[in-house]
């Protein structure tokens, strides 16, 4: 997560939780629960939760589904996957 996601007594306690706000789903996709739906604040921590060090992962299953839908061949998947990979950092690898 990125620095200004530290509490703050005005935002819910799952905010920018991606296993929360945006877990997968029972089809192996990405939904948002219906509970976020009604949330003042959900753009806002979508955005966050996608945007932290989870958010690659979810980046990641995205370059997955086009290249086994065809729509990217092997280099550019192997390619992006790389670049995602490197911006982990050294903690992951």
């Amino acid at each position: 997560m990125q620095e200004n996601t530290r509490y703050d007594p005005k935002r819910p306690y799952c905010f920018a939780k991606l296993e929360c706000v945006f877990p997968m789903g029972d089809n192996g996709l990405r939904q948002t629960p219906e509970s976020c739906m009604v949330c003042r604040c959900k753009t806002e921590c979508l955005r966050e939760a996608v945007a932290g060090q989870d958010g690659i992962e979810v980046r990641a299953e995205t370059i997955d589904r086009a290249y086994q839908a065809g729509m990217i061949g092997f280099l550019e998947r192997w390619s992006r996957r790389k670049c995602l990979h490197q911006k982990r950092g050294p903690k992951s690898r």
